[in-house]
């Protein structure tokens, strides 16, 4: 069994144990997400995973993504005017660089915000419980087209 056939596997078995029943369009769902390197919009998801399971249902990638991202499997990525993107969730806290070309995507990490937070939370009062940090830009093999 592969690394990624494995980690489908988990995916599957924890969408059970969250109340949802296997089926092969879920099946489809979580291996489209988890072939793919770029944040996807559901109706992406759903043109990809129909050609594979001809009876899937929009709704069944609305309720599917909505359940991947409670148990933290997937992440909604926000871009300028959208937030509707999703792709697999990073391992421990992490932070996402994103091609505006291409929608390739990479988490990084290394960064420590936590002066920036501080000065914030000075400043407005606010307790600061979590931050999001995205940076877009044209990832190397887009500058060299």
């Amino acid at each position: 069994m592969t690394a990624e056939n494995k980690k489908a596997a988990e995916w599957i078995k924890l969408l059970q144990n969250s109340g949802y029943r296997q089926t092969e369009a879920r099946n489809t769902i979580v291996e489209v997400i988890l072939e793919t390197n770029r944040a996807l919009e559901p109706l992406e998801i759903f043109e990809i995973a129909r050609k594979r399971q001809a009876g899937l249902g929009l709704v069944t990638v609305y309720r599917t993504l909505e359940r991947l991202e409670a148990l933290g499997l997937v992440q909604r990525v926000h871009q300028p005017g959208a937030c509707n993107m999703y792709l697999q969730a990073p391992q421990g806290h992490q932070h996402l660089l994103i091609c505006t070309s291409c929608g390739k995507a990479e988490f990084f990490n290394g960064d420590d915000l936590t002066p920036l937070m501080e000065t914030v939370a000075a400043r407005s009062g606010y307790q600061i419980t979590e931050h999001w940090f995205q940076l877009f830009g044209c990832c190397a093999d887009c500058q060299r087209k």
